[in-house]
């Protein structure tokens, strides 16, 4: 059985078409000038892209992601990421292919509000 980061580093390789897509947007300082992280380990989990800086997660849902379970689930997940601090954003496939300007576009104001008005 992998380990956690050996897991992380198998699915950066084996991104999907929407990892891609929101990769190339955020890689390189092109959202407001922050390093996000791609398939970051957060024991137990593995978030698909993660900003340390602001700890923001910006988590991107498949189709798996709409039954019943699943939704508990993720909704438990977000919950644990947020008793971390984790502000934690979702984004369905659909979304990501046909709105991916409306979720850049939420993902920058997510990360400029968080940049104005920092955690204690």
């Amino acid at each position: 059985m992998p380990t956690l980061h050996q897991f992380a580093r198998q699915l950066r390789t084996h991104q999907t078409e929407c990892e891609r897509l929101i990769w190339q947007k955020l890689r390189a300082r092109q959202v407001l000038d922050l390093k996000f992280r791609r398939q970051h380990p957060c024991p137990p989990y593995v978030l698909d892209f993660y900003c340390l800086e602001l700890q923001l997660a910006v988590e991107l849902d498949g189709s798996q992601h709409f039954t019943p379970e699943q939704r508990d689930y993720d909704r438990r997940r977000s919950e644990y990421l947020n008793s971390l601090g984790i502000e934690v954003l979702r984004f369905d496939n659909r979304q990501v292919l046909v709105e991916t300007e409306g979720v850049l576009q939420e993902i920058w104001r997510t990360a400029h509000r968080k940049i104005k008005s920092p955690s204690p």
